[in-house]
């Protein structure tokens, strides 16, 4: 999503705006057990029929295709998002 500003804070507040877009990870060892048991996918949002398509550019229809770019956070699991501090 793409932040704006909130028209109603008398000060800087980000809030989402258009969405463009959802990535998906899936954690599925006997699925993905080649890579790291992760599975990946891309969905592009349209807005005028508020609907998700799946995205093939880059990866077509395997869901492994993530697998190459996340090998740099292999210590985290794969996943390059922390929880934030609560």
């Amino acid at each position: 999503m793409t932040p704006k500003n909130h028209s109603a804070a008398p000060f800087a507040v980000k809030v989402p705006d258009t969405l463009a877009s959802v990535g998906c990870m899936v954690k599925d060892s006997r699925r993905f057990a080649d890579t790291g048991g992760w599975g990946y996918a891309q969905f592009d949002y349209d807005p005028a029929s508020d609907t998700l398509a799946p995205n093939t550019e880059l990866q077509g229809n395997d869901a492994k295709c993530g697998a190459a770019c996340h090998q740099a956070a292999e210590a985290t699991d794969f996943v390059f998002t922390a929880y934030g501090k609560r």
